[in-house]
């Protein structure tokens, strides 16, 4: 009966209940029909369990990081440096957008704070320009996917723990595959820009302007340069350097920039604190869930399945891809990993593909799922930022989402694209 607990997960999830009571419910009522109260406790037991993790620790400090670089004004300081090098060409400010997010990720890695913070300042401004608000909701929602591709990486940190695999690793490979979604994201915006006439954002820069714009968003450009410079250095790990993010935050927006004051503090640590609670009480709850999936041995009766359709490595990939890219229409990105890297990693580990590479298939497919529909949370968060209604943005970002769907397939039939510099800096095989 037990090998029933995903169907009814997807029943909760479709008639509304959130996915966090799902995740327990669905598990808890089988084990209950099946007769095994004692494998009860022990799924809820694992809720705490799930979340008393030092590694996890580096996912609410790389929260409030961002929190306290949005606060103290360095979003706004990475658009000014985006605009001074981007802005002059047509559909300029659609251009700042993706590098503005491409900038933002080395801040928070976090898809949602890149979609809340930027879209709250170039949404209204894109509107200005001439853009529609549909379009502009769009783009901000497809670009703010890169924030947990480029390190830092929340989900990365995830898929590190629950797999046992190198935190460094798989940030060093996340940066080549996050690049080639931005830039994927700017040749759209170049055609788009072309065939509707997108209004060109500023005047060119003159390079002295751009070095002034350089040097104000210099501190803030300095964080990821710090964060991976310490891990790979062994300076610190990589809880410690969401730690060290924290303090350089507070440096350079009480001491450096000046933008942040005593009062404003409380709020900051209130919103990063709640949303670090969702956040790890849904690992909790996914890796309860993860017990109860054990205990039914889907996990086997599932690569028996999955080896039965093809011995053919890039077959399989390409069917798995197609399975994570549903999965990411319906499921966060977290919980997703949970649940489904411990089934399917194993499997195309034993098939030769790597653990690293692998890795990275599924963190960005997940990922891209953020801003897909039916569920994308990015999408409901680009909505409520912006006005305009879930539907009219999940049209308009289809395009965009063709993009990212391409760059997933690169990655997943091209290894050395995230695996050539884990491999240069001894961090894989």
């Amino acid at each position: 009966m037990l090998i029933w607990f995903l169907p009814v997960f997807l029943i909760f999830l479709m008639i509304g209940l959130p996915v966090f009571f799902g995740l327990l419910a669905a598990p808890g009522i089988l084990l209950w029909l099946s007769g095994q109260q004692s494998d009860i406790t022990l799924l809820y037991r694992n809720v705490y369990n799930g979340m008393d993790s030092f590694p996890l620790m580096a996912i609410p400090f790389f929260m409030l990081a961002g929190e306290l670089m949005n606060k103290g004004g360095i979003t706004m300081r990475l658009v000014e440096f985006s605009q001074a090098f981007m802005g002059h060409l047509r559909g300029g400010l659609a251009h700042v957008n993706v590098l503005s997010s491409m900038l933002f990720a080395g801040l928070s890695g976090s898809a949602v704070a890149d979609t809340s913070a930027l879209g709250s300042m170039l949404i209204p401004a894109m509107e200005k320009q001439g853009y529609t608000r549909t379009f502009a909701a769009a783009i901000t929602a497809a670009s703010s996917v890169i924030g947990p591709i480029i390190p830092p990486s929340g989900i990365m940190i995830i898929y590190a723990y629950v797999m046992g695999e190198s935190v460094a690793a798989l940030f060093l490979a996340g940066i080549v595959p996050g690049a080639m979604v931005g830039i994927g994201l700017m040749l759209m915006v170049k055609l788009m820009a072309n065939k509707y006439n997108f209004p060109i954002a500023s005047r060119k820069y003159t390079w002295p302007e751009r070095g002034q714009a350089s040097l104000r968003a210099f501190w803030p450009l300095l964080t990821p340069v710090i964060i991976l410079g310490g891990i790979l250095g062994g300076i610190f790990t990589p809880t410690e350097a969401a730690a060290v993010a924290v303090a350089y935050a507070l440096f350079i927006g009480f001491f450096v920039l000046r933008t942040l004051t005593v009062a404003e503090v409380p709020g900051i640590l209130i919103r990063s604190g709640m949303t670090s609670a969702v956040v790890l009480l849904l690992v909790g709850a996914a890796l309860a869930f993860k017990t109860v999936v054990s205990l039914s041995h889907a996990p086997e009766q599932l690569a028996a399945y999955i080896l039965s359709l093809s011995s053919n490595p890039l077959v399989l990939l390409f069917l798995i891809n197609l399975l994570l890219f549903v999965v990411g229409m319906f499921l966060d990105a977290g919980p997703a990993i949970i649940i489904l890297g411990p089934i399917l990693g194993p499997i195309f580990i034993s098939l030769g593909v790597d653990p690293i590479h692998f890795a990275i298939i599924m963190s960005v497919n997940l990922t891209v799922g953020l801003a897909t529909p039916p569920m994308g949370l990015v999408l409901f968060v680009a909505s409520a930022v912006s006005g305009e209604r879930v539907e009219a943005i999940a049209k308009a970002i289809l395009p965009f989402l063709a993009v990212e769907i391409a760059v997933i397939f690169l990655i997943t039939y091209v290894p050395a694209i995230s695996m050539t510099i884990p491999r240069l800096t001894g961090f894989a095989n």
